[in-house]
C-alpha cells in the first residue's frame, strides 16, 4: 500500500505561520516540474516567475520575491498532497523533491555518538555479527568523551594521542573531532526522490539504516535560505569494508530523499531554530517491528554555519547553489531479527522523519533496483523548461 499524505502528516506544526516552498509535476502540454508556494492551503505556480527552485533561492529577498509574484492557483494542498505517491495521476499535480540544480552534498559524523559507530562498522569491517562485540569495547575505551570535544581544540588533539595509543584511532575519528569536516557529494543533480515515494536500499546490502538529517538549502553566495529534511539512506556494510566505497553505499538509485518543502527563513523561522530543533524516526516494519529514534540538532559537533563555510569557500563554488545534509545523531542499534544482530531494513518498511516546525517526510523502503529508474536529469529539465516557454534569457 502506499503511502498516503495529509496535511497532518506532513505540515510543521506552525504551518498557518510557515513559509512554504517546493516543487510539483505540474500536468500540461508538456507536463514538467514548477516551483510552488503554498498559501492558505492553496499551492500556487511560480515557475512563470523563476523557471527553477535554484534561481528563486539565488535572490537576495526571497520573502519579498513571494510578495511580489502571487504565482497560478493549481490546487488545493489536500489534492496536491492525496496524489503524491509512486503511481501519481498524471493529470493532476504532485509533489517531488523540493531541489532542482543545486549539488546534493552531505555532512557526516557531525555527533559524537555517529563517530562512534562508524569506528564500529570500520572495526567489524562490515559485519554486523561482529558489531556488538566491538561495540562494548569501543565505548569502554572512548566511552562519552566525544560529547565535550570540539573538533580541531587543543582537547581534540589530546584526545588523539590517547586513542593512537590505544590502538583505537579511525580515520572517522579523524574527520569527527579532526579541524576539517567531511563534506561529501550525496546525490547527483536532480536525483532525489521526495515525500511520499520510494526509497533504495542496495539489493546486496544486509546492514543499512535510514539517516533521519535537517537539510539547508544553501544559494551560490552561500546564504542559507531554509531547511527540509532528508533521508542519507546509508549501507553500513558496504562502508564498514572500506571507507573508499562510501559513493556506493551512499549514492543509488532513490538513496537520496529529501522534503516535503523547504521552509523558508522568516521571523518565524531562524537558523537558531534549526539549531535547537529535533528531529525523530519512526521505522515501521511489515513484519510489526517498530523502530524509533531521536536526534538532537543541538548535540551537533560543528555548527551548520561551520560545516556550510566548510562546503563553500574560496577553494570550492557552487554557481546554483547546494543542499546540504547535516548529519545525524541517531545510528540504529536495535535489535530487529536476533540478539546482536542490530537493524537493517526489510522491503515495505516506511519510514518517518520529522521535525516540529519543518514537517515530515516519508518514504517505503525497496531495493534501489526496484524503484523507479531516474531518467529526468539535466539535459530533459533544460529541454522540458524550453518547450514550456520558461527560459528567459539573463539581462
Amino acid at each position: 500500500m502506499p503511502i498516503k499524505l495529509t496535511k497532518q502528516n506532513t505540515l510543521p506544526v506552525d504551518a498557518n505561520q510557515a513559509t512554504l516552498i517546493g516543487r510539483a509535476w505540474v500536468p500540461g502540454n508538456p507536463s514538467g516540474p514548477s516551483l510552488i508556494v503554498i498559501r492558505e492551503d492553496r499551492v500556487f505556480d511560480l515557475s512563470n516567475h523563476f523557471a527553477t527552485l535554484s534561481e528563486f533561492l539565488e535572490t537576495e529577498h526571497p520573502l519579498e520575491q513571494l510578495e511580489k509574484f502571487p504565482g497560478k492557483h493549481l490546487c488545493s494542498l489536500e489534492e496536491l498532497l492525496a496524489n503524491t505517491h509512486e503511481s501519481p495521476n498524471k493529470n493532476h499535480s504532485y509533489l517531488i523533491a523540493p531541489v532542482d540544480l543545486q549539488v546534493i552534498k552531505a555532512a557526516g559524523v557531525t555527533f559524537a555518538s555517529s563517530m562512534i559507530e562508524r569506528v564500529i562498522e570500520e572495526q567489524a569491517g562490515g559485519n554486523p555479527a561482529k558489531a556488538k562485540e566491538i561495540r562494548t569495547l569501543v565505548q569502554e575505551v572512548i566511552g562519552d568523551n566525544l560529547n565535550s570535544v570540539n573538533p580541531g581544540s587543543e582537547k581534540a588533539l589530546q584526545l588523539k594521542k590517547l586513542l593512537i595509543e590505544k590502538g583505537m584511532w579511525s580515520q572517522y575519528l579523524e574527520v569527527g573531532i579532526g579541524p576539517d569536516a567531511e563534506i561529501f557529494t550525496k546525490a547527483p543533480v536532480l536525483s532525489a526522490v521526495g515525500s511520499g515515494n520510494l526509497i533504495g536500499i542496495h539489493p546486496k546490502s544486509e546492514w543499512n539504516n535510514p539517516e533521519p538529517e535537517v537539510v539547508l538549502a544553501v544559494n551560490s553566495k552561500g546564504k542559507i535560505q531554509g531547511a527540509t529534511l532528508g533521508n542519507d539512506v546509508n549501507l553500513r556494510d558496504f562502508e564498514g569494508r572500506s571507507a573508499l566505497l562510501l559513493s556506493k553505499a551512499k549514492d543509488n538509485n532513490a538513496s537520496c530523499s529529501i522534503g516535503p518543502f523547504i521552509r523558508l527563513f522568516d521571523d518565524n523561522f531562524t537558523l537558531e531554530d534549526v539549531h535547537h530543533c529535533d528531529v525523530s524516526l519512526k521505522v515501521e516494519g511489515m513484519d510489526g517491528f517498530v523502530l524509533t529514534g531521536l536526534s538532537s540538532m543541538i548535540k551537533i559537533s560543528r555548527s551548520p554555519v561551520d560545516l556550510v563555510n566548510q562546503t563553500l569557500n574560496e577553494n570550492h563554488q557552487y554557481p546554483d547553489g547546494f543542499f546540504l545534509f547535516l548529519g545525524t545523531l541517531f545510528s540504529p542499534t536495535q535489535d530487529r531479527d536476533e540478539i546482536g544482530g542490530g537493524f537493517t531494513h526489510k522491503l515495505g518498511d516506511t519510514v518517518m522523519i520529522s521535525s516540529p516546525k519543518i514537517g515530515s517526510l516519508l518514504n517505503t523502503v525497496t531495493h534501489s533496483s526496484q524503484a523507479k529508474p531516474w531518467t529526468f536529469g539535466v539535459h530533459s529539465l533544460i529541454n522540458n523548461l524550453a518547450h514550456r516557454g520558461l527560459l528567459k534569457s539573463q539581462q
